[in-house]
C-alpha cells in the first residue's frame, strides 16, 4: 500500500487538501477517473442515439433495453464527477475533452443495423470495464476506499451489460 502523505497539499485554487491520500495518487487517481467519465458519457450518448435509432423486428425489445442502460449511464455520470471533485480536480465536462480523453469511438454518423448497435455496445462496455479495471490498482494502494467501491460498482454494471448484450448476438 503507499504511504498516504500527512502534509496539507494545496488544491489549485482553493484550501488545502488532507484526506489521508498525497497529492500525487489524488491526481493520478483524478485523471484515470476523467477517463472513465469521458468513457461513460461517450457509451451514454452511444446508446441513447441507438434508443432513437433502432429499426426492426427486435425494435421494442431494444428499445426498452437501450433506454435503461442510457439511463443507468447517465445517472453514473454525477458520482464519478464528483469524486474527481472529492479529489481536488476539476471534472472535465466538455465534448473536447471527452473526445480526448475517451478510449470508446465516437457512435456512427449513419445509424447502423440494430445487431451492429448490440455488438458496438458490447464493445463499449468491455472498454468501459476495462478503463475502470486499470484505475483500481491506484485507488487500492492509495488506499482510496471511496474509488475502489465506485470502480467495483461501475465494473459490475459494465461487465453484467455487456453479457446481457452478448447473449443477444448468440445464434
Amino acid at each position: 500500500m503507499a504511504k498516504n502523505s500527512s502534509k496539507k497539499v494545496k488544491a489549485p485554487s482553493g484550501p488545502a487538501i488532507n484526506i489521508g491520500i498525497s497529492e500525487k495518487d489524488r491526481l493520478a487517481i483524478a485523471g484515470g477517473l476523467s477517463r472513465l467519465l469521458a468513457d461513460t458519457y461517450t457509451l451514454y450518448l452511444t446508446t441513447h442515439n441507438f434508443h432513437w435509432n433502432v429499426t426492426g423486428p427486435m425494435f421494442n425489445t431494444l428499445h426498452a433495453m437501450f433506454m435503461a442502460q442510457y439511463t443507468e449511464l447517465w445517472t453514473a455520470v454525477d458520482p464519478i464527477a464528483e469524486r474527481i471533485r472529492s479529489l481536488g480536480s476539476p471534472a472535465p465536462g466538455s465534448y473536447a475533452q471527452f473526445g480526448a480523453l475517451a478510449s470508446i469511438k465516437d457512435a456512427p454518423a449513419k445509424p447502423p443495423k440494430a445487431m451492429e448497435m448490440v455488438k458496438i455496445l458490447v464493445d463499449g462496455h468491455e472498454s468501459v470495464a476495462r478503463t475502470a479495471r486499470s484505475i483500481f490498482p491506484l485507488a487500492d494502494a492509495a488506499g482510496d476506499e471511496p474509488t475502489a467501491d465506485l470502480l467495483t460498482q461501475r465494473l459490475t454494471v459494465h461487465e453484467q451489460t455487456a453479457w446481457m448484450l452478448r447473449s443477444l448476438l448468440e445464434d
